[in-house]
């Protein structure tokens, strides 16, 4: 069974910064391609982050390039989310996501692209 865990999110203050982490296990390879995707109350859900197999590409939603940095770890299974100068409309439910190993696909930043998910983690951010 594929399964993914988010963990770090919290409540902050505006300006603040927080790291979350999302565990994979279940997959048969480290080589997924992952993304980060947030979901606010009354909203759809939308794209944060993604990044490739090798970590050599990422690609960022508008409202968050130069604020927030993905990451991965193929040898600990994990992807990582540096988020800086938290903004309260950063304010949403976290989720990490990824796609089957071989999948082709359209568009990176689409949810419907993705196979896997994880449960989400809440982030607040005060003003």
């Amino acid at each position: 069974q594929v399964h993914l865990v988010e963990s770090g999110g919290g409540l902050v203050q505006a300006g603040d910064s927080l790291r979350l982490s999302c565990a994979a296990s279940g997959l048969t390879s480290n080589t997924y391609v992952k993304g980060w995707f947030r979901q606010a109350p009354g909203k759809e859900r939308e794209f944060v982050a993604s990044i490739s197999w090798t970590g050599s590409s990422t690609y960022y939603a508008d409202s968050v390039k130069g604020r927030f940095a993905i990451s991965r770890d193929n040898a600990e299974n994990t992807v990582d989310l540096r988020m800086n100068s938290l903004k309260p409309e950063d304010t949403a439910v976290y989720y990490c996501a990824a796609i089957s190993n071989g999948k082709s696909f359209t568009s990176i930043t689409s949810a419907y692209e993705y196979d896997y998910w994880g449960q989400g983690t809440q982030v607040t951010v005060a003003s």
